[in-house]
Parts: structure tokens; C-alpha cells; sequence
């Protein structure tokens, strides 16, 4: 699972605790309104998408297709306006309908109150992209003509707030850091992958990226909080370098209030297509131990002086270190799971729940096939073995590479719907294929590489069943359900 860069900089400057900007930028120079920059963009209307049932939305005939203009007279710049806006008691609702008429609707509720209303969209004013070019971006190592979300280089900081994206810190306006005091966006989520200035600028080639540590400061000042992840690049930010920014992030760990609540440590991820002439190298076994060897000291030392161990490994180390994952208490409260810090150990913790207590028989007997990621398939065995002891049911396994990533240890969600086909070919599926939910585009039906669900079902000779996590699974296996279609 990887987590790439996005956002940040230049602290503002009305607040008198700006950091210093890089020198010769003509954007970021000394004084310069970087808020006229980054305001000059008039939001568009926010398009309704969805509409509550029972809501004030829906008492007010708002329909899917509406389009939000303003509340109170201000146009909301983003979800997160309109949710600060939406709580006045007195709203005055200006909205224009598909076919172009204007309403002004007037209401009074309570404070508080939320109207009920989805939008198409969670930025109304666009969204900030990278100003960076890591050479590990996992952006840059797609290949050409897939749709044109796959490009777009989310470094936007209000989608690290609404969603746990992970920003940079690199592109901010002064306006920006303004408003994240105001409205008080906290916790964000920041790839940091150096402390050390003139390393962190390196890797993000951007000089922007050396004020991080002033960055840091800004935000414990303030009492704000981040997450941080550190992307491991071999031979680059490992080893002491790797020590260093933990030390320094820990730093900002201490007291009732923390600037930096956990760090994740995550293996760098490369494709086939990544440009050519980069000089990175992929984490290997030994690379995998001598990191965890270097990370596992420090986090006892967290521990003793933190009372956390606030620096994670994500799992994918163990699994290529080939070593057992970690005890599930070791993970704490999991505030790095969707980062891969203890996803796949609770997954295997819902398995164990979710097999605690099988029959031994099933009436109707069941062979059934399960797909997942080559990376995660050997640790996935012995709740395969629990499944297939009950009289009945037969799992087959199958846990493949990625050729279109060129990628032999991968994670499941990251398959396509090539790899699929072709490490599918010629096995034995038996009656259904269990395919995870996880290897789609989140509400479609679509693969990484642009292959959808539909062309796969006409493809394979069984059906398949989707699957939403462990209880899916179980309940396919024993026939209690036929899983989600």
C-alpha cells in the first residue's frame, strides 16, 4: 500500500510565526500575498449529489442535479465550508436548478442542524496538485492513456483533513495556513520521508520541502496535530537517515498536546514504469530486516519515554522480511491502518473472529477460489487450512503476482484486472471466484488499469462474488450467503 506525497508552505505571514521561504522564488518571495494566489479561483456551485431521506434537504425539494451557489451569501470553497456554513440556525440558500432557474430558499432550524445534502465533489474551487517530482511518485509510474484521475497529484490539504490524504507541506499559501489555524484542520497527514533539510529537499526536489522542522514547530505552537508517514527509499533515507527523522518526529511527540501523534514507516513502491534512469531500488528481504532491525529499538524506547510506540512499521516489511507480523495490541489504537500499518494483521484478526466457531459440515458442499495479492497469500494459509477442515468446503487459494505492475510481491489491492486474468489462466477456479472489493475503484466497478468488473465476469468460466471483508468470506465459503455482486 502506498501513500504518496501532497501539500504545503509558507506559513503566514500576518500570524508573525512565518517560517522562511526559499530564496530567488518569485511566488514564495518575502511578502508576497501567496493568499492572492490561492483565492483567485471563484469556487464553482456545488452540485448535489445525493439528498438524506427524512432532511431538511428533502422538505426543501432539493434533487440530485441541484447546484448549490451560496449560503448566507458566501460561496462555500469546499465540503468543509459548507459544513462550518450549514450550521447557522438562519440560512439564506441561494440554488439554481439543472435547467438554470435561480431559487433564494430562507430557513431557520436549530444550530447545528445538518441539511442532508451529498455533493458530487468534496473541492468546489479545484483541487491543489503537487508541486513536487519525487522520483518515487507513484503517480509518475503508471503507464499513459488510463482515465485521467489516475494523474492528478492530490496535494491538497483539505483532503488530508476530510479523508487522511497525505499532503507534503510544500504548496501552501499564506491564506492556507491561515486557515488551517481559523478552522482549526487538525490532524492533517504529512509525508515527511526526511527530516534532514537537505535531504528532504533531494528526495522531493523542491527547496520548499527543507522547511519542514519550522513547519513542525507552527503547528505545536498552535496545538494542531499531524500523522506522518516516511516512504523508505533503499540506499537514500534508510538506515541512519530513517533513525534521525524518527528521533526528530518524536520530538514534536511529547506532552498532553502532541504536534506529531504517529509516524508510519512505509517500503518505497516501484513499477515497470517508472521513468527511466532513476536510481532507486526496490526494498528486498535483507533490506526489510535491517529496517525493522533499526525501527523495533526505537519504538521501545518511544514507549518508555511516549508512553507509545509512536513509529510503526507497515506490515509489508514483515511480509517481505518473511518474519510474523506483530501482535495485534502492539499496534495500539491502529492510527496508521489505512497507511498499511496493521491492516493486514487486523484482517486476520476478523478472520479469526469470523472462524471461531465453524460447523463441522456443510449440506450442500462448496469449492470455491480466492484471489489476493502473492505478498499477503502466505500468511493467509492457516485461516485457508480452518476453512477447508470443515466437511464440505473447499478454498483454493491463489495469490498472485503483477505483471502489469511488474511486480511479483504485491499487495491485493493493487492487482488489475490483467494480472488477474492472466494468473487466473489455465487454474482451477472451483465453482465461484472470491474476489476482494478492494482491488476496485471505490463506488465502480473499474480496475487499477482501467478494466472493469464486467469484462472480467464474461472472461472467467465461474462467477465471482465480491467481497467486503472477513465475514464475506466465511459466509461464501459456508453458503450462508452468496457474497456481494
Amino acid at each position: 500500500m502506498w501513500k504518496e506525497p501532497s501539500a504545503g508552505i509558507a506559513l503566514a505571514a500576518a500570524a508573525g510565526h512565518a517560517p522562511p521561504d526559499s530564496p530567488g522564488d518569485p511566488i514564495a518571495a518575502p511578502g508576497a500575498d501567496l493568499g492572492q494566489v490561492a483565492s483567485s479561483r471563484l469556487p464553482q456551485p456545488a452540485v448535489v449529489a445525493t439528498v438524506e431521506p427524512d432532511s431538511i434537504a428533502e422538505e426543501l425539494g432539493f434533487q440530485p442535479g441541484d447546484r448549490l451557489l451560496s449560503l448566507n451569501g458566501i460561496r462555500p470553497r469546499d465540503l468543509i465550508d459548507f459544513q462550518l456554513l450549514q450550521g447557522e440556525e438562519a440560512l439564506v440558500l441561494e440554488v439554481e436548478d439543472p435547467d438554470g432557474t435561480r431559487h433564494v430558499l430562507e430557513i431557520e432550524k436549530d444550530a447545528d442542524d445538518p441539511l442532508g445534502l451529498g455533493f458530487t465533489e468534496a473541492l468546489f474551487d479545484g483541487l491543489r496538485q503537487c508541486n513536487n517530482h519525487c522520483p518515487f511518485c507513484f503517480i509518475d509510474q503508471q503507464p499513459p492513456g488510463r482515465r485521467r484521475s489516475l494523474y492528478l497529484k492530490d496535494d491538497d490539504y483539505r483532503l488530508s483533513f476530510l479523508y487522511g490524504s497525505y499532503l507534503t507541506l510544500t504548496n501552501l499559501s499564506a491564506a492556507d495556513w491561515q486557515r488551517i489555524e481559523e478552522q482549526r484542520l487538525s490532524p492533517l497527514f504529512v509525508s515527511v520521508h526526511a527530516t534532514d533539510p537537505d535531504l528532504r529537499s533531494r528526495l522531493l526536489v523542491n527547496p520548499r520541502a527543507a522547511l519542514l522542522m519550522e513547519q513542525l514547530a507552527w503547528f505545536a505552537e498552535r496545538r494542531l496535530q499531524i500523522h506522518a508517514q516516511v516512504v523508505v527509499c533503499p540506499g537514500i533515507n534508510d538506515g541512519e537517515a530513517v533513525q534521525r527523522t524518527l528521533e526528530d518526529l518524536a520530538r514534536f511527540g511529547r506532552g498532553d498536546w502532541p504536534a506529531v501523534l504517529s509516524a508510519a514507516v512505509v517500503p518505497v513502491g516501484l513499477t515497470r514504469f517508472r521513468p527511466e534512469g532513476e536510481a532507486l531500488a526496490p526494498v528486498d528481504r535483507s533490506g526489510a530486516r535491517e529496517v525493522i532491525a533499526r525501527v523495533e529499538p526505537l519504538q521501545q524506547r518511544f514507549q518508555a519515554e511516549l508512553g507509545s510506540r509512536f513509529a510503526w512499521l507497515s506490515d509489508e516489511w514483515y511480509l517481505i522480511a518473511g518474519l510474523p507480523l506483530p501482535e495485534r495490541l502492539s499496534y495500539e489504537d491502529l492510527p496508521q491502518r489505512e497507511n498499511g500499518v496493521g491492516s493486514i494483521r487486523g484482517f486476520l484478526e476478523e478472520l479469526e473472529r469470523a472462524t471461531v466457531q465453524l460447523p463441522s459440515r456443510i449440506v450442500r458442499p462448496r469449492r470455491s477460489s480466492w484471489v489476493v495479492g502473492q505478498l499477503v497469500a502466505e500468511a493467509l494459509l492457516p485461516v485457508v487450512d480452518r476453512l477447508n477442515r470443515v466437511n464440505g468446503v473447499e478454498l483454493i487459494l491463489h495469490g498472485l503476482p503483477s505483471p502489469y505492475w511488474g511486480q511479483e510481491q504485491v499487495v491485493t489491492g493493487l492487482l488489475t484486472g490483467s494480472d488477474l486474468l492472466a494468473g487466473l489462466a489455465g487454474r482451477d477456479l472451483g465453482d465461484r471466484l472470491l474476489l476482494p472489493r478492494v482491488m476496485l475503484r471505490e463506488g465502480e466497478e473499474v480496475f487499477l488499469d482501467d478494466s472493469t468488473l464486467a469484462e472480467l465476469r464474461a472472461a472467467l468460466p465461474v462467477p465471482i462474488e465480491l467481497l467486503a471483508g472477513a465475514d464475506d468470506l466465511v459466509a461464501s465459503c459456508l453458503g450462508t450467503q452468496a457474497g456481494h455482486d
